[in-house]
């Protein structure tokens, strides 16, 4: 395995994002008059679901992105793309990915470090992604680096994030 940051000759090239997932995060939201409560409660898919989706590299609305990423055998096997968020001096990731055949071998582990010494060599006070609370696999992941759930967005992809059970979900790792 190699580590190679790539440059902006890779800008727009696309990699397919899959995951197979069994749970999910319930998301409920209740209104009341001195309050708002929010749950989430993990609970399982009646069957396994396959999700998957398209994401280009470079787009350009990143800010400052940096692209590290592993080869095996001249192809690229897992990366980890993230931009700067000058304006409240944190780090984004913006991407992660590990191949499927690559899963569970300390990849993405490596990956997230390699990221935590960027934003502390800037200077950057957080780290921060999003996922899906249908992304059970890399929920838990997030979780086991030290990630904590920081906040969500209750219909950022459609406005029935909710009862369809996808809701953007941000963690963080301060630093």
């Amino acid at each position: 395995m190699e580590f190679r940051e790539l440059d902006q000759s890779w800008k727009g090239k696309t990699f397919l994002f899959r995951y197979t997932t069994t749970h999910h995060y319930r998301v409920e939201i209740k209104h009341a008059e001195n309050e708002i409560t929010l749950q989430l409660r993990r609970e399982k898919f009646p069957e396994p679901v396959i999700k998957s989706f398209e994401s280009g590299l470079f787009s350009c609305w990143l800010e400052n992105p940096w692209v590290l990423a592993v080869f095996e055998g001249g192809e690229i096997i897992a990366f980890i793309e993230t931009s700067d968020e000058s304006w409240n001096n944190r780090l984004r990731i913006v991407d992660l990915l590990v191949e499927e055949s690559h899963r569970y071998q300390g990849i993405g582990k490596i990956l997230i470090s390699r990221a935590i010494e960027k934003a502390k060599k800037a200077g950057q006070r957080a780290l921060v992604l999003e996922t899906q609370s249908c992304n059970d696999p890399a929920i838990r992941f997030y979780r086991a680096c030290g990630f904590k759930l920081i906040g969500l967005d209750a219909n950022h992809y459609q406005n029935d994030d909710v009862e369809r059970g996808e809701v953007r979900l941000e963690f963080g790792l301060m630093l």
